[in-house]
């Protein structure tokens, strides 16, 4: 797969970023070293993850996935072929969140042992913290660069207003800024993106990397009915989709271009938010180290006009 420049960030990555939510959730230790093998083998070099993944387990604290990403890491020695992103910021559970300077403190670090690095390449602001003035969370980032610990800095969960002021208080105060967005968008999801980010992403040349790409299983075609929502661990979040006329539009559309293609809806859903200009590269994230394969495909699939145009006008 080709390399694409994440903004100005100075890194690299493929068209395709590997989610570790799933690791010490849907997938166990052993099965997440499958998943993330066939990931390397496949080309899907970029890595995301969290200090919260996965907090919302019973039984979980949080740090699990990067946990598993750490020992696979220093199991297999290859540290140096990965872009390593992570972030911090969203609730662990018992008041621990933000984004103030003592906590993105206690959290780089406790990243970094669980991960076993001593730097992470993308360091994210997991959502906004309109308890902390930017200039201090900005400033703690930018001590955290000169301290090589983080390469670059991203956001996630920002509206199009805060991210641009964001970017504001960066350029005011010459700080690093945010290199990178990561918003909620794909085929079903599009209007918080279109609507305000993506204009301000484009404009500051930020990378892209959209979460839920797939739309938690939806944009795969493997949910078509409510029977098929039965016992899924991501039905709630799935069920609105298969009961609305415009979700059953999009399914449509994807299978007739899927069907041009011979590929799967999958790789469709992915090609599309791919070809996008102001996008860098989804991220997916797959429970079995076989569905690895049908994933990486989408990184070279090339849709014509008349295939985006369609989706376009399916998901409008």
């Amino acid at each position: 797969m080709q390399s694409r420049p994440l903004g100005r960030s100075g890194l690299s990555i493929p068209p395709l970023v590997l989610g570790g939510n799933v690791f010490g959730w849907t997938a166990d230790r052993a099965q997440s070293f499958r998943i993330l093998d066939a990931a390397l083998d496949h080309g899907l070099t970029a890595i995301d993850t969290a200090d919260m993944y996965s907090a919302w387990v019973p039984g979980n604290q949080g740090g699990e996935s990067e946990t598993i990403i750490g020992e696979w890491l220093t199991q297999r020695g290859n540290r140096d072929r990965i872009t390593l992103f992570t972030k911090v910021g969203m609730a662990m559970g018992d008041g621990r969140k933000g984004l103030s300077p003592d906590w993105i403190r206690h959290e780089i670090e406790a990243s970094l042992r669980r991960l076993k690095t001593d730097h992470v390449d993308l360091y994210q602001a997991h959502q906004d913290d309109p308890d902390t003035p930017l200039e201090e969370t900005l400033e703690t980032f930018a001590a955290l660069i000169r301290e090589g610990k983080v390469r670059a800095l991203g956001a996630s969960n920002y509206t199009a207003d805060r991210l641009r002021e964001a970017l504001d208080v960066s350029e005011k105060h010459k700080l690093p800024r945010y290199e990178s967005l990561q918003p909620h968008y794909n085929l079903i999801e599009r209007s918080d993106y279109e609507s305000g980010l993506e204009k301000v992403a484009a404009d500051a040349g930020l990378g892209v990397i959209p979460y839920y790409a797939l739309a938690s299983g939806f944009l795969t075609g493997k949910y078509r009915s409510e029977a098929d929502l039965k016992d899924r661990a991501r039905a709630d979040g799935v069920r609105a989709y298969v009961t609305s006329e415009r979700g059953q539009k999009i399914l449509g559309a994807l299978d007739a271009v899927s069907s041009r293609h011979d590929v799967d809806p999958t790789q469709v859903a992915l090609a599309w938010a791919i070809a996008r200009p102001s996008i860098t590269a989804p991220i997916v994230s797959a429970s079995r180290p076989e569905q690895i394969a049908d994933l990486a495909r989408a990184g070279t699939l090339s849709l014509t006009a008349d295939d985006i145009k369609a989706l376009d006008e399916a998901s409008a």
